[in-house]
């Protein structure tokens, strides 16, 4: 298994906790999440490392608000989506 594969399945899982309300054990495995993901992208293009800010600051926003199923959505599309898409 792949680095990328283990980070996509790590936030398939972590949206999956998120949806089963489980929001405490959610919110540890986001934090290495959200490292792997900037780790992942550091050498991605700006434009991808500017949807990976406004990504980022709409997810932190939804845990802000307690929106658990909001910011699993987040985490299970647009995060994975980002994560899988070629370096641009």
């Amino acid at each position: 298994m792949t680095a990328l594969q283990g980070l996509v399945d790590e936030c398939h899982q972590c949206a999956g906790l998120f949806r089963l309300g489980r929001d405490v054990e959610a919110a540890l495995t986001m934090v290495d999440v959200f490292e792997g993901a900037q780790q992942s992208l550091l050498t991605a293009g700006a434009q991808t490392q500017q949807v990976w800010a406004q990504l980022l600051t709409q997810m932190l926003e939804c845990q802000e608000r307690q929106d658990w199923l909001g910011l699993a959505d987040f985490m299970e599309y647009e995060l994975m989506q980002l994560l899988e898409q070629p370096s641009s």
